[in-house]
């Protein structure tokens, strides 16, 4: 059982939710559309990949302050997904591009699932490539946070979350 955790966000409270933005890859002529919503205690990220114009990708992300002098080692989630995988993602910067850590989790088709992620698990990712010249994620270091969906998965998609934690 895990102790010592930090609710990131709690979409039950208006105050713990966040202000979330999509970022598509219509940032570079991509046509795909996603959608993040709150509906009725949940965020629902939502939409249709497509790989028109050269695209592939949808993503939503979040700016992030935690004050603590935890050490925390992962992230947990709780999510109900459509069988796709998706990328939890980190930015240690609150840049709209430069690289991310990211750490890919399989949904079950309507089902919740928590998944935890230890932060060590985390890689350098720019663009799709992995950067072997990065330092670890050290979390104390985080100031964005995020959720994307690619490696061609086209077709609709919708992830459920019920809040993000850490451990």
């Amino acid at each position: 059982m895990t102790t010592n955790e930090y609710i990131l966000f709690d979409f039950d409270d208006p105050d713990k939710s966040g202000k979330w933005y999509v970022v598509n890859d219509d940032v570079m002529g991509g046509v795909s559309q996603s959608s993040f919503k709150m509906d009725k205690g949940i965020a629902v990220f939502r939409g249709t990949l497509s790989p028109d114009n050269n695209g592939g990708f949808a993503s939503v992300r979040t700016r992030l302050s935690i004050e603590t002098n935890v050490a925390y080692q992962g992230i947990k989630i709780r999510v109900k997904g459509d069988g796709k995988t998706y990328n939890m993602r980190f930015r240690n910067d609150n840049n709209f591009d430069g690289y991310a850590y990211q750490l890919k989790f399989k949904t079950e088709v309507d089902t919740w699932i928590e998944v935890e992620m230890p932060f060590k698990a985390f890689e350098a990712i720019f663009r799709g490539n992995k950067l072997f010249d990065k330092p670890g994620l050290e979390f104390d270091q985080v100031r964005q946070t995020g959720f994307l969906i690619a490696d061609k998965q086209f077709g609709e998609f919708k992830l459920e979350i019920d809040w993000i934690k850490c451990y």
